[in-house]
């Protein structure tokens, strides 16, 4: 069941839709809390600086049916914690490999043997 529910269904001119229209956007433009004018009555509602929409637009049964939907969390949504606070990750150790012995056959990165030879210098 949702918190609070207004619906209003009523026969208007091609201006008075576009006066709604227009009055939704400037409160959408606005932001914050606003005040919005609908037929006998006055909506206030908090609009945020990022919300979700929906237009549908459906044709049958000799009808257009167009709707405009816009969504946002009824509570300020939390800021996700900041990647600089984090401890840094471990960088991987990197694998060290045992050089060759003097006078030992050692293989080449293409494969190949190779002979190394030691020299002795008195």
């Amino acid at each position: 069941m949702s918190d609070l529910k207004f619906e209003q269904k009523r026969s208007l001119s091609r201006l008075e839709a576009a006066d709604q229209l227009t009055a939704l956007a400037a409160a959408l433009r606005k932001g914050g809390a606003v005040d919005l004018e609908l037929g006998a009555g006055t909506l206030s509602l908090r609009i945020p600086e990022d919300l979700r929409s929906e237009i549908e637009i459906e044709i049958g049964d000799g009808e257009i049916e167009l709707e405009i939907e816009f969504k946002w969390p009824t509570s300020p949504r939390r800021k996700a914690p900041s990647q600089v606070a984090a401890a840094p990750a471990k960088a991987p150790r990197r694998k060290t490999t045992p050089t060759a012995k003097a006078g030992r056959n050692s293989t080449a990165a293409d494969g190949k043997n190779t002979e190394r030879s030691a020299t002795k210098t008195s």
